[in-house]
């Protein structure tokens, strides 16, 4: 027995687990598309600068979960952990910030280190959507109900709750950073190690512990609510106005400051109850200060990311395999033309497959066990007089068919 293994942390996608994959994929593509959103594909490797500068060196993707290597020729380079940086790339690489807006979409692998567990993976998928150059609220509250309209096409609305918070523009930010530093300094003893050491670098992370120690002093800590200047609080108070028009339920939950350093104003997770510890199942925010972060201008951007593995996890139904029609060729000389019928066929966009070996006892077994609804079968005699044997699998019946007609007597047939 081969002791070659998948590496720890990753999956194949086969089968069913693949169906339930390419579903979601392409229904978040249609969906995108319907909102103006073009896909993007960067590369899964980016410069390590790339996402240290972008993510913050306190997040714990960079400290703890990045695959980084140096290359043959001495650079620092980093297989992606998450998509929003490389699309702000993109746009500044590309002086794509000279024509904004810029609606991109993205499907694809990325990498974390990171325990294993359900619906987690080290190398794991993400489908995401990014609107760059746009900073009003009610831009926010769309791609909200964009992000949600891919869970009602899934299926998943009744299984999830969109949840809201706000980090103010940057004035209000500071004030309330500073704030929690002194609230947090004062009962420094009673806090998680993790979240002694993010104190002076990134107290806003300490509100998004799952330490107990932790959680029990959030009831008391400083709000943003008292920080707030008057910009960040219309923006606030509009957004919510606007997801009301959207007709899209929410509500506010103040502890939700994202894992990710880059974000301001509005952040957001749709969660379920359904997958344990790993609840959220899509989540964002704005990011306005980003694509400055890559050398480009001030562009103000927001944006989701959704993970493939845990939206697979909810599906109720999965995406069903086409039975094919089935071509049995009888004797050696009946298969050429059983090839020319089978490629017809395909043609015709009818799935269809030809069943090589066996008597034809053996071929109707097989083509039974494909669960084929009709099989087309080819003698000698067919091949003289340029027909087939049309056999409905499901109600036993058969007839001889033209070869001019056989398309549209499968059509007609597959259509009750």
């Amino acid at each position: 027995m081969s002791d070659v293994k998948a590496v720890r942390g990753t999956h194949d996608l086969i089968g069913e687990d693949q169906r339930r994959h390419n579903h979601i994929i392409q229904t978040a593509r249609h969906i995108t598309s319907l909102y103006g959103f073009e896909e993007w594909v960067t590369p899964v490797f980016e410069e390590t600068r790339v996402f240290a500068r972008s993510l913050g060196d306190t997040s714990d993707i960079v400290s703890k979960e990045m695959y980084s290597f140096e290359d043959r020729g001495g650079d620092s380079l980093t297989l992606r952990p998450e998509g929003t940086a490389g699309i702000c790339r993109a746009l500044v690489t590309n002086s794509l910030t000279q024509s904004l807006p810029q609606k991109a979409f993205y499907a694809g692998p990325m990498f974390r280190y990171e325990r294993p567990q359900k619906g987690r993976y080290r190398q794991f998928y993400q489908i995401g959507a990014e609107l760059l150059g746009v900073d009003v609220p009610f831009a926010d509250a769309e791609i909200i109900a964009m992000g949600y309209d891919i869970l009602k096409a899934l299926g998943l609305a009744d299984d999830v709750v969109l949840e809201l918070n706000t980090l103010g523009d940057a004035k209000s930010r500071q004030a309330w950073r500073e704030a929690l530093i002194a609230y947090f300094k004062a009962v420094k003893d009673k806090l998680s190690s993790d979240s002694q050491n993010r104190l002076e670098r990134n107290p806003l992370r300490i509100l998004d512990s799952k330490s107990p120690e932790d959680r029990a002093l959030l009831a008391d800590a400083p709000s943003l609510e008292n920080f707030m200047t008057e910009e960040a609080r219309t923006f606030w108070d509009q957004l919510r106005k606007a997801l009301d028009h959207f007709k899209i339920p929410f509500k506010t939950n103040p502890f939700i400051v994202r894992g990710l350093d880059y974000y301001n104003h509005t952040v957001f997770e749709f969660v379920t109850t359904k997958l344990g510890a790993q609840g959220t199942v899509l989540a964002g925010g704005r990011y306005d200060g980003l694509v400055a972060e890559m050398g480009g201008p001030a562009v103000p951007a927001i944006g989701w990311a959704s993970g493939v593995e845990r939206l697979s996890l909810l599906l109720e139904k999965v995406p069903e395999v086409s039975k094919p029609v089935v071509v049995i060729a009888l004797s050696a000389i009946a298969q050429p033309m059983a090839f020319e019928v089978l490629q017809n066929l395909r043609h015709h966009n009818i799935h269809s497959e030809i069943i090589y070996k066996g008597n034809p006892r053996k071929q109707m077994e097989k083509a039974n066990k494909l669960g084929a609804p009709i099989a087309i079968i080819i003698g000698e005699e067919e091949v003289q007089q340029q027909q087939v044997q049309l056999k409905n699998l499901h109600l036993g019946d058969q007839k001889a068919v033209a070869l001019e007609q056989i398309v549209s007597q499968i059509k007609m047939m597959t259509a009750k």
